[in-house]
């Protein structure tokens, strides 16, 4: 049985071959750490990890190559500027539509005397602006925000947000799990001072490497998470204040460095544009052919009908048949691989109605093709009428 991987909100899948290759390159002929050895395969690990900073900044129009900072994923990324910025007494605003990656570190500095509040979304994810003004409080001092959701793949409108941000002297900070590499990101137009971002998604990368870039001006007002080695300035037991060695202590995922980069060029020659029109293509497709279903009342499509302001990610629910049920036999019967539940986003699903349920998420990848879609609207129509 033919497997179709429709997973690609969690993860790319698969990777294009030279970011394998870039791993296993720098595992078998590379192999050194970077600002500790003097010698030459030393200076080659650094001149990659050089390289790919360069290429993260030149994606995301970053201030400066140096100001790319590595991590193992956005999550931590998240955890580094949430928990550096926020003090006792401060307060974040956020939309309803966030990732745990988000939530549960706001959660954890609830306890400390933090506060947040959440700006309210439509019940197709769509960001309520005008409820912005109302939210914000005298000791507001960030508004962190995903750039499009996981479960049903609505657009926020950072650049909106950001000049939100920028009239009202507050930091913005973004998660761009679901769009980096899919959607156009300008840190510069969007008044961004944080962008996190994972690896092993849209830029194609392998798991286990992420990062974020940042603004001097909010750098210098984090605390950093963790500290230690960083090879340089060595004569001392604080912490560097300079960047990129402030937030990047201990032994970098150089492999996984490697394989971004690789993911990276293969990006900028194929274009994120026609990446980003190859999946709405697709999804376009998957949105008509369940259109029927939806009208006969065996599954119900949620979010936004239209690919407008959408990524290639559509959630649904099963009507008659339990979801987790269905997503067993649509991999175990058909080879159709999804994700189903709560997608790590349990505020997103209250606002989408669609908690505690959950949904079935498909997600489109560059790898993906007009057969996939049609197999996988064939496998759910006979799961649902139990054929």
């Amino acid at each position: 049985m033919e497997k179709r991987y429709l997973d690609n909100a969690a993860t790319t899948f698969p990777k294009p071959p030279e970011v394998a290759e870039a791993v296993a390159a720098f595992i078998t002929g590379l192999g050194s750490n970077i600002n500790r050895g003097c010698y030459g395969t030393a200076y080659e690990a650094e001149n990659m990890v050089y390289e790919t900073r360069e290429l993260l900044c030149r994606l995301f129009h970053g201030p400066d190559c140096k100001n790319v900072i590595f991590t193992k994923n956005v999550t931590e990324s998240l955890n580094v500027l949430l928990k550096g910025l926020l003090r006792p007494g401060d307060h974040v605003l956020v939309s309803s539509m966030e990732h745990n990656a988000v939530m549960r570190p706001l959660v954890q500095l609830e306890k400390t005397g933090v506060s947040f509040s959440r700006i309210p979304c439509t019940d197709t994810g769509d960001l309520q602006l005008d409820a912005m003004e109302g939210l914000l409080q005298p000791n507001t001092r960030a508004v962190v925000l995903t750039h499009a959701s996981n479960v049903c793949g609505t657009v926020l409108p950072l650049g909106q947000v950001g000049s939100f941000c920028k009239q009202h002297g507050l930091h913005f900070i973004a998660d761009t799990a679901q769009t980096a590499g899919v959607l156009d990101l300008d840190m510069e137009k969007m008044s961004m001072d944080a962008l996190a971002f994972t690896g092993h998604k849209g830029l194609l990368g392998p798991q286990g490497i992420g990062g974020f870039v940042i603004r001097d001006e909010l750098a210098e007002r984090i605390e950093p998470l963790l500290s230690g080695g960083t090879g340089s300035v060595s004569h001392t037991e604080e912490v560097p204040t300079f960047l990129p060695d402030r937030f990047e202590p201990g032994t970098l995922n150089l492999p996984g460095i490697a394989g971004l980069r690789a993911g990276l060029l293969w990006l900028e020659r194929t274009g994120i544009a026609n990446v980003r029109a190859h999946e709405a293509a697709l999804t376009a497709r998957f949105l008509e052919k369940l259109a029927p279903l939806e009208a006969e009342g065996l599954i119900r499509i949620i979010g936004r009908r239209g690919t407008e302001h959408r990524t290639g990610v559509v959630s649904i629910q099963t009507v008659e048949l339990d979801q987790a049920t269905a997503a067993f036999e649509l991999d175990s019967d058909y080879g159709i691989q999804t994700r189903v539940g709560l997608h790590c986003a349990p505020s997103a699903h209250k606002t989408l109605g669609t908690y505690p349920t959950g949904t079935i998420r498909f997600s489109f990848g560059w790898r993906n093709t007009a057969e996939d879609v049609d197999a996988a609207v064939t496998a759910l129509e006979e799961i649902c009428r139990g054929v």
